[in-house]
């Protein structure tokens, strides 16, 4: 077996312009698979960072059922119990509550169903960016009352801007008819449609007198240091409260608070895997090509080897021993290069000239850092190993059948 592995490290090298040809496609096709992969799941990260820190957060707790019905009656009795569980968990970096009701907002002779919440205000700028995206007026401040922040769309709709006020009517709790009037103290433009146009937020104390909430909200919103550990942080609040005997509440993450956006990312996953698969079939086949010429050029020697008494079975040892010497190296390479490129980037970010404005609208900076992981360093580079072995059997196997009076002819 040595004198094999000595004899195709030799032969590797016989033609080093095809060889090193050879191995940069196989390098770059797996650099370009760990940044590509690296970039796409960091893309993701961001994504879902940005998305959460909008309106659901990494994690919520709620009474069951509330998630489907959004009914009033639905609600976190205790939440200060809620809050004494999770400011002893590790991993969580802020938490806020909130309450929610369907409400008609009024100006004038205009009226709109809204989603009226009650805030934090204070809780609030460290779970949500909206506070970074108020275009008009300001944010809600720690000890305001009687003033509402609403989104762009809902204020044009309405024809009112920041000081003017809107009158806002829905049900209470108990059943009671809740009626307000705010002044408008801020607008914000998320970029979201759907929450510019019906969103009006105002303090979470006028919104539990108004709609006689008491202490209860109807969600517990908890953001996560890391979006790696949401789940480990889930499982251990669900134990928690288990213990504690909060049984009519569920603890929800942001894959079940956001079925679509989870939607969103296994198509973007799927487009990008056939894109990565029709890269390394592309490599394939030129490994195949390669591969091939190298065996018909070949033909000479391996009919006289096989008349001084090699057998099939070693000359195709022999040549997957030179294929996977090239691909290995192809592969170790261009991995190597691809996760220095990626950590580089990973600490520098990806700047996009001229989309800095439209990124800042949705709260995300205009740069964006590729993400590396032992999945994405790997998956690449172990599908091209697999690929080009495959790849070079046909080759090597043809060999097999060849005779030594015909392949010497």
């Amino acid at each position: 077996m040595r004198s094999e592995i000595i004899m195709a490290w030799r032969n590797m090298w016989r033609n080093p312009r095809r060889s090193g040809l050879t191995m940069a496609a196989i390098a770059f096709a797996c650099l370009l698979l760990v940044f590509m992969l690296s970039f796409q799941f960091g893309g993701y990260e961001t994504m879902i960072n940005a998305s959460v820190k909008v309106n659901s957060g990494h994690l919520q707790v709620q009474a069951k059922g509330y998630q489907d019905n959004h009914e009033m009656r639905l609600v976190v009795d205790d939440p200060r119990q809620v809050a004494g569980l999770l400011s002893q968990i590790n991993g969580i970096n802020s938490f806020s509550f909130r309450a929610e009701s369907f409400s008609l907002a009024s100006s004038g002779r205009r009226t709109y169903g809204v989603a009226v919440i009650g805030i934090e205000p204070e809780k609030e700028k460290a779970m949500s960016t909206i506070s970074d995206v108020v275009r008009q007026g300001v944010y809600l401040a720690g000890k305001d009352r009687g003033f509402a922040l609403i989104g762009s769309l809902l204020a044009k709709n309405l024809k009112i801007g920041v000081g003017d006020e809107v009158t806002l009517l829905g049900q209470g709790r108990d059943g009671s008819v809740a009626a307000t009037v705010s002044v408008v103290k801020g607008i914000f433009r998320t970029g979201i449609d759907e929450l510019d146009r019906n969103t009006v937020q105002i303090p979470l104390a006028d919104f539990q007198e108004v709609y006689a909430m008491d202490q209860a909200v109807h969600q517990v919103i908890c953001l996560a240091d890391r979006l790696s550990e949401v789940k480990d942080i889930a499982g251990t609040l669900r134990q928690s409260m288990a213990e504690s005997g909060e049984e009519g509440l569920v603890v929800l993450d942001w894959t079940q608070l956001l079925p679509g956006l989870v939607q969103s990312i296994q198509m973007d996953l799927v487009s990008g895997l056939i894109m990565y698969l029709v890269l390394v079939l592309v490599v394939a086949f030129s490994i195949l090509n390669t591969f091939l010429m190298a065996v018909f050029e070949r033909t000479r020697e391996f009919g006289l080897l096989m008349a001084l008494g090699s057998t099939p079975g070693r000359l195709v040892r022999l040549l997957l021993l030179e294929s996977m010497g090239l691909t290995v190296l192809g592969t170790v390479f261009g991995t190597l290069l691809g996760v220095l490129i990626t950590l580089y980037f990973q600490s520098h970010g990806i700047e996009f000239p001229g989309a800095e404005e439209m990124l800042n609208q949705y709260g995300l900076s205009g740069r964006l850092y590729p993400s590396l992981s032992l999945l994405s360093c790997f998956a690449g580079p172990l599908l091209v190993l697999l690929v080009t072995f495959v790849s070079a059997l046909y080759p090597a196997l043809k060999v097999r059948k060849l005779k030594p009076v015909e392949a010497m002819g």
